[in-house]
């Protein structure tokens, strides 16, 4: 395990719910000073709502310097200017970035630096800064998100690929994908907070408030609620069974007004990683119901295991990912397929809940981070 370190970690929202980033710097940062920089230059904003409570928030952060988030654990807003495909506003950005990041670092290093970025844009910043090794870790096709700037995007990409000392991939086309531009390349598929989410196969959670009023069965979603999450699948399964009731948990960035109309939709809002075990506790399935294109084909994602090791039966569109777990996931493309899913899975044993939740015993962050260093410590 890397030990003794300065971790400078470039992501995005260290407060926006867990995902691999949050869980990986927080097992480093108990051996290594962790830097997390907020870095929000990959996409321009837009006038949207959220984008507009979004920078509001960002620029309370800005002002409010270097925060310690926890333990060894700090993170700073720095002040950017969100336009990705300006060559103005990426001189500009370099200029401040690293001025921010060196009066950080001249106050919280403790140790030699790594370099370690969840975001694909920033080779810019690798000549100005001094690191021991540098590690991207690659979870999506960022190319295909909305909003960002694709081809500057694939190239920094490139560019960040080609000179990091190792490049962490959580799917297989992730993989294959930049394999292509660095041999020192490893699939790390994404890991589980086992621990957390078994506890809603082994104590007696209590109910949720919010959910105690909503009947069974509850066939439940957690997560962002985004243009790649088909909700029109759901709206057409929805309205065939009235009596079953599907929940989501999760901030919404698109329109919900057309699923608002039907009774047995529930959209409760964004809820607290610790709350979250309580909650699977009372789904009868777990739903990962994404659109399958360019940027789902890459995706693995974090809520199937989090989904399993609560010992949830899983429902999912054919996404590559998913595909690799169909001893416990029912694959479906059609709102047909997902009644006929679920009809099955409401009739299982309820054994196997334990079954599934046991399965991921081994598929721990920790598990995986232990991986990750041996890789970069030069090891197979």
């Amino acid at each position: 395990m890397i030990a003794g370190r300065t971790i400078l970690c470039f992501a995005s929202g260290y407060d926006a719910p867990p995902t691999s980033k949050h869980h990986v710097m927080g097992l480093l940062s108990a051996r290594n000073r962790v830097l997390w920089v907020n870095y929000h230059a990959s996409r321009r904003p837009s006038a949207s709502p959220a984008d507009l409570a979004g920078m509001a928030g960002k620029l309370r952060r800005v002002f409010g310097g270097v925060a310690k988030a926890r333990g060894d654990l700090y993170v700073l807003t720095p002040l950017v200017i969100p336009l990705p495909g300006a060559a103005w506003a990426r001189r500009a950005n370099r200029a401040l970035l690293l001025g921010q990041i060196r009066s950080a670092l001249s106050r919280l290093r403790s140790g030699p630096v790594q370099v370690w970025s969840f975001t694909p844009d920033i080779a810019y910043l690798l000549d100005g800064l001094e690191r021991e090794k540098v590690v991207y870790y690659c979870v999506d096709d960022f190319a295909s998100f909305a909003g960002y700037a694709r081809r500057q995007v694939r190239r920094d990409e490139a560019e960040l690929c080609r000179r990091a000392d190792l490049v962490v991939t959580s799917s297989a086309a992730l993989q294959r994908a930049k394999r292509a531009l660095n041999p020192r390349t490893i699939l790390v598929p994404h890991g589980v907070g086992y621990h957390h989410f078994a506890r809603a196969v082994s104590e007696d959670l209590p109910v949720p408030e919010d959910l105690a009023a909503i009947p069974c069965p509850r066939l439940g979603f957690f997560g962002l609620i985004r243009e790649w999450v088909d909700l029109e699948l759901l709206k057409a399964a929805a309205a065939a069974m009235p009596d079953w009731h599907f929940v989501f948990l999760g901030d919404a960035a698109v329109d919900l007004s057309g699923c608002r109309g039907l009774a047995n939709m529930h959209f409760l809002g964004r809820k607290p990683y610790a709350q979250l075990p309580a909650y699977c506790r009372q789904f009868d399935v777990g739903l990962i119901p994404f659109k399958v294109n360019r940027l789902t084909r890459a995706v693995n994602p974090i809520k199937l295991r989090e989904y399993l090791a609560a010992g949830l039966p899983v429902v999912s569109t054919p996404m590559p990912e998913a595909r690799r777990y169909e001893r416990f996931v029912r694959i479906i493309r059609t709102p047909e397929a997902l009644v006929a899913a679920v009809e099955g899975l409401l009739v299982e044993d309820p054994g196997q809940r334990r079954l599934r939740s046991e399965s991921m015993a081994g598929e721990t962050w920790p598990r995986k981070l232990e991986r990750i260093c041996q890789a970069l410590n030069g090891g197979r």
